[in-house]
């Protein structure tokens, strides 16, 4: 069935894009006024010939394809020819996946097909960047500097979203432990000495009382717990997959406390960076921001960058359209003002880019002196509770047999 690309407007001016299969166009065009949307555009799809190798394709990691970008730079740099230098790589890469798809770039170009309409055939392996950059590469006859420098940026992007991850491992891996540990308490170890207690006899403190209260409890409604954590996760990920759901979840995202502005930051340095460098390349401005837009990884911003290519497109700068929005700082549209009166934009949004990155690496590493006494503190008081209640009772028997 046909796929239809839309930009409208809500009853607030708010712009409003997404993708909706259908029939025609007309059926497009009646959905989207039953919700009451002005219609900007609607545009089909074109699809393109997909890449035959799918599977597995998840298994190709960003260093693999920025290993494959400087070696191929390299061997055409060297004055051999793409054909002969994709053979030559076929041989030597050690990703099973990413060699299937080499191949298929090689036979493709064989067949008369360019780099970039070939990189644009396996768009669940090389972003949109990828194939935009190749393309200007291709016309400008520097191909080896344009794969050179989509190393760079995949290094660079991958870099910043490593060190959230890094950041995070050690208080997810805490959290993930304590959550067994007490668990295993509740669910076992509790019930063990709720028997012991009983063929003692005699009244029990009050913190073991919650505490035996609180296991029974859990034990009874364990089942129904794992189901509707299922059931929730289910239906999170299907109301996510879904435009509304996106955007609302996006704009959840920036306003959790401490997370929120890091996140930002993250979304904000990696728009500025794929713009710099889609600008650098020869990519035009239009393309550039929808591109930027998409990879930014927030639809917020993906939605912002919609209304800015809109206002260029009737010929407008690019700084005022930005402040338009509200969903820029004021920091990266002074910068990109200056970097348009100067006709340094792309120094300009590297350095936006820059900025941020060191933003992020500073919150990042206050965010993980903070979490870990947090956390440690926090599970240890819960943990402690635990052991506690469980051992009151043979504190209270043992003063009562000394007596």
């Amino acid at each position: 069935m046909p796929k239809f690309s839309y930009v409208t407007r809500d009853q607030e001016a708010h712009l409003i894009t997404g993708a909706i299969e259908a029939k025609e166009m007309a059926l497009v065009e009646k959905s989207l006024k039953k919700k009451n949307l002005v219609i900007i555009s609607i545009t089909e799809e074109k699809e393109e010939k997909k890449s035959r190798v799918v599977r597995g394709a998840a298994r190709i990691k960003p260093m693999d394809l920025v290993i494959f970008s400087r070696q191929l730079a390299t061997l055409i740099d060297s004055g051999i020819s793409l054909v002969m230098g994709l053979t030559i790589l076929q041989e030597q890469i050690e990703n099973v996946y990413l060699r299937r798809i080499v191949t298929e770039l090689k036979g493709d170009i064989e067949g008369g097909n360019s780099l970039s309409s070939s990189f644009a055939k396996h768009p669940n392996v090389f972003p949109a960047i990828f194939s935009n950059m190749i393309k200007a590469g291709e016309s400008s006859g520097s191909l080896n500097e344009i794969l050179e420098r989509v190393a760079d940026y995949l290094e660079r992007t991958e870099g910043v979203k490593h060190k959230l991850k890094s950041a995070l491992t050690y208080p997810a891996l805490i959290i993930g432990m304590a959550i067994i540990i007490v668990g295993f308490l509740i669910l076992k170890v509790v019930p063990a000495f709720k028997n012991i207690f009983e063929s003692l006899g005699g009244s029990l403190p009050l913190p073991t009382l919650f505490l035996i209260q609180f296991s029974n409890l859990s034990i009874r409604l364990f089942p129904l717990i794992v189901i509707a954590s299922i059931i929730i996760v289910a239906a999170f990920k299907r109301y996510v997959s879904t435009e509304t759901g996106r955007l609302r979840f996006d704009q959840f995202k920036l306003k959790i406390p401490i997370f929120g502005p890091v996140l930002r930051n993250m979304a904000i340095s990696k728009f500025t960076r794929t713009l710099a460098t889609l600008v650098k390349s020869g990519v035009s401005i239009l393309e550039a921001f929808e591109i930027a837009g998409k990879v930014a990884g927030n639809k917020i911003i993906e939605q912002a960058t919609y209304q800015i290519r809109v206002d260029l497109q009737a010929g407008e700068s690019i700084s005022e359209p930005m402040a338009q929005t509200g969903k820029f700082p004021v920091f990266v549209v002074k910068m990109i003002a200056v970097g348009e009166q100067t006709g340094e934009l792309e120094k300009m949004l590297s350095k936006v880019s820059d900025y941020y990155e060191e933003q992020i690496n500073e919150a990042l590493n206050s965010l993980t002196a903070m979490l870990e006494p947090v956390i440690i503190l926090f599970l240890g008081s819960v943990i402690g509770f635990i052991v506690l209640a469980m051992f009151l009772p043979i504190f209270k028997l043992t003063q009562t047999i000394a007596h």
